[in-house]
This record gives structure tokens, C-alpha cells and sequence, in this order.
């Protein structure tokens, strides 16, 4: 047996599968959400914000801060005051000597110092809200934008399915066109009919092979489109054809309870974020109360009698970074910036309009979504009235073109009449299928407006 013929069968044969399977709606809603950039890159940004909410929850903790210092230097010193910025730099030193002299020996300093906010009438506390708000509106943010993108997805969808239709239709008016066209050579062979006729036969499937090529393009874009949306490369999809056989069936009420709205849960959250940095501008205005302590130790090549006597100090490297001295200083400190309170109101009272701006942000997208549910009852429920009277058109031109078929090969009527007849159906075909996933579309404009996708969902599985 050649195994290498039979692993190849097989292999085809998996293609072909590969190749023809179904790209089911929810399949599709699925694989977008975790193919699409944008989506992983809000996934990536809600990340960030909850460990910047753990960065602000830390600093509860106190400050501690260790450090050792050697060095080599002179130690000329004169009266005057030192400070630094901090608590760090604590510099001890000898008296001041009578004139320069360039005697240096190593030195060395450890340090232990540790700094608490302990009371900060609520400011680390406000700033831990804050962080959780802004964590709040990163996750409703992406929330969102997986809806939105759903939605897309979807439409995308039905866009490609309504193109494939209208490609089938295409399909079987060209098979029509030929089969007229077979019967009127054959006729005009026979010298029933004048041979221009068979002309125009001719002329008939070519246009109908021409729209069929064209349908067939616009079909390549919206697959384009979609693939694009699924995170995929370019390629051909067959939809499910389910579709093609029922219209949705849904409550034709407006549904106006709408909080739970993806986009105004991200517009609400937006809001609370900004009533929390209210608090923590009004939060600033008050001092703050800090523990700190300090344990230094400190050793010098230079001996304690070195003012009196300029020799008493040594070169050794060993001699001077011992531990020689030891210090140690514990305290509180109050600190309150007076002029920042009216600095930080006028910043709260900012805050507040801002806040105040966002709100009526909120209630006009409430307003709009509202008004958007409405409209879209109304556009479902014009849809379903269209697809029934898409019905009764297709029907008559069935049964019209039947007709005006037996008439005409029974030389009964022209085939300008019998054309007419033909073009008639197909339209009639093209004006169902295209009423038929208008239905969908108006279902998934409703789905859109509600913020509710189990609409559309359960929709497809009834």
C-alpha cells in the first residue's frame, strides 16, 4: 500500500473540512474579543490601573531608608548653620580650627532612618479611592469596548451573510438566463423565432454572469472586513444558514431600564472617579502629622583631641570606618500649609464643575439611548412588515414568471415581455433576502440601543 498516497487523501480531505466549516455568530463575537489589538490593549491598561491601586495602598507604610557612606577627606570646619532637606544628611563635626591645614582621614557614616505619615486627615486614603475609581473606569472602558466591538462584529456580519444572498440569487438568475437561452437558440435554430433573439438571450446571461461577479466582489469586502474585525487574515467564510430560513423573533417593547448600559456603566464610573478626586482635593487643605526616627553611626581617622593636637589622626583605612559614635533622634512633625487651603478650594470648586459637567454627560447619553430604543422598535417592527410584503411580491413574480415561461415557449409572447417577467423575480429574490437580514440588523440595532447582547443571543438560539 502507498502509505504517502494515503496520508495525502487524508490530508485533502481535512482541508476540505477545514474549509467548509461553519463560522457561527457567537463563535465569531467570541473570537473577535480575544483576537482584536485594540481590546487586548484596554485589557493591558486595566492591568496597569490595578497596580497603581497597590502602589497607593502601600503608602500606608512608612518610609525606611538605610545607608552606609566611607570616605577620605579634610575636616576644616567653621561656625555656621547646616541643614538638609530630608533628615539624611546629619554632619557632626569638630570645632573650628584656627587656619587651613590639608590633614585627611577616612571617615564613615550608617544611617537607619525611617519617616510615617501617620495621620493625614484622609488624603492616602483618598488617593487609594481615587486609584480604585480610575481601576473602575479602566474596567467599564473595556467593557464597553468589547460591546461596541460585538456589535460591529455582528453587523459585519449580516452585512456578509446579506452579501452571499444576494451573490445566490445572482447564481439563479443566471442558471434562468441559460436555460432561456438554451431554449431560444434551439427555437431560433429551428427558424421559430428570428435569430436577434437569440441575440438578446445572449445578452441576458452575460449580464447576468457580470452581476453575479460583481456580487461576488462585494462579498470579498465584507469578508475583508469581517476578518479584519476577527483579528484574522483575509479569507472566505460561510455563514451560518440558519439565517437564511427564520427572521428573529422578539418583544417589540421598549425596554428602558438601561443602567446597566455598557456605556453609561463607563460614563457613570467616570462620574464616581471624579467625585473621589473631589475629596481628595478638598482632603489637601489639612496638615499632615509624620513620625520619624533616626539612627546614625558615625567613625573617624581623626582622634577626639584633634583640635588641640593637629597630629592626633590616622591614614589607616581600617581606623576610620568603625563605628566610633552613635546618635539617635525620634520625633512627630506637624506640617500644614497654610495657603494651600485656599489654593486647594478654589481646585475642589474646579473639581466640582467638572464632576457637574459629567453628569449632565450622563443624562443626555441616557436621554439619547432612550430615544434610540424607541426607534429601534420601531425600525424592528417595520422590518418584519417589509419582509412580509417581500413575500407576497415574491410569490407573484414566481408565479408571473411561470407563466409568461409557458407563453413564450409556446410562442404565445415576446421576449421583451418574458424578460421583463424574469428581471421582475429577480428582484422580488433580491428584495427578500435583503428584507429578510434587515430583520437581523434591526434586532441587532435594538441589541445595540438596550446594551443588552443576550438579546440577540437568545434571538438566535429560539
Amino acid at each position: 500500500m502507498n502509505y504517502k498516497f494515503v496520508a495525502l487523501v487524508i490530508l485533502c480531505n481535512f482541508a476540505g473540512v477545514a474549509q467548509a466549516q461553519i463560522l457561527h455568530l457567537p463563535d465569531a463575537l467570541n473570537r473577535s474579543t480575544e483576537n482584536y489589538e485594540k481590546i487586548k490593549g484596554k485589557e493591558a491598561l486595566v492591568k496597569s490601573s490595578r497596580r497603581l491601586t497597590k502602589y497607593h495602598e502601600s503608602q500606608h507604610l512608612p518610609d525606611i531608608t538605610l545607608m552606609a557612606q566611607q570616605n577620605f577627606g579634610t575636616i576644616n570646619a567653621q561656625n555656621g548653620p547646616l541643614y538638609s532637606y530630608g533628615g539624611l544628611g546629619a554632619a557632626p563635626t569638630s570645632m573650628p580650627l584656627a587656619e587651613q591645614n590639608w590633614n585627611a582621614a577616612f571617615g564613615s557614616l550608617y544611617l537607619a532612618n525611617i519617616n510615617w505619615n501617620i495621620f493625614t486627615f484622609g488624603r492616602i486614603k483618598n488617593q487609594v479611592k481615587v486609584a480604585r475609581a480610575n481601576e473602575s473606569v479602566q474596567n467599564m472602558d473595556l467593557t464597553q469596548e468589547v460591546f461596541n466591538h460585538q456589535i460591529k462584529v455582528a453587523g459585519a456580519y449580516f452585512n456578509l451573510l446579506a452579501s452571499q444572498r444576494i451573490k445566490y440569487v445572482q447564481e439563479k438568475n443566471l442558471e434562468r438566463a441559460k436555460v432561456f437561452l438554451g431554449t431560444t437558440v434551439s427555437k431560433a435554430s429551428s427558424g421559430l423565432i428570428p435569430e436577434v433573439e437569440a441575440s438578446l438571450a445572449k445578452a441576458e446571461v452575460s449580464n447576468a454572469l457580470a452581476a453575479k461577479i460583481k456580487a461576488y466582489d462585494k462579498e470579498l469586502e465584507y469578508a475583508k472586513h469581517l476578518a479584519i474585525l476577527l483579528g484574522e487574515a483575509f479569507q472566505t467564510y460561510q455563514l451560518d444558514s440558519n439565517f437564511n430560513h427564520k427572521i428573529p423573533k422578539a418583544n417589540l417593547q421598549p425596554e428602558l431600564n438601561l443602567q446597566n448600559h455598557p456605556l453609561l456603566r463607563y460614563q457613570q464610573s467616570i462620574v464616581d472617579k471624579n467625585r473621589e478626586e473631589e475629596k481628595l482635593q478638598r482632603s489637601s487643605m489639612w496638615p499632615s502629622l509624620y513620625a520619624f526616627g533616626v539612627m546614625q553611626g558615625r567613625g573617624s581617622g581623626f582622634d577626639w583631641n584633634y583640635v588641640q593636637d593637629n597630629s592626633a589622626f590616622s591614614k589607616s583605612y581600617t581606623d576610620g570606618v568603625g563605628i566610633n559614635r552613635s546618635n539617635y533622634v525620634v520625633g512627630l512633625t506637624l506640617s500644614w500649609n497654610i495657603t494651600k487651603i485656599h489654593r486647594n478650594s478654589l481646585k475642589h470648586k474646579s473639581q466640582k464643575h467638572i464632576t457637574s459637567s459629567l453628569q449632565h454627560d450622563y443624562q443626555l447619553l441616557n436621554q439619547e439611548l432612550a430615544a434610540q430604543v424607541s426607534l429601534s422598535d420601531q425600525k424592528l417592527k417595520n422590518a418584519y412588515e417589509i419582509f412580509d410584503e417581500t413575500k407576497v411580491q415574491l410569490q407573484a413574480a414566481k408565479d408571473a414568471f411561470l407563466q409568461h415561461t409557458a407563453l413564450y415557449e409556446n410562442g404565445l409572447s415576446t421576449i421583451v415581455d418574458f424578460t421583463q417577467y424574469l428581471y421582475a423575480l429577480y428582484r422580488a429574490e433580491i428584495d427578500y433576502e435583503i428584507a429578510q437580514t434587515n430583520t437581523w440588523q434591526a434586532l441587532l440595532l435594538k441589541t445595540a440601543a438596550q446594551g443588552d447582547l443576550n438579546l440577540l443571543l437568545n434571538a438566535i438560539k429560539s
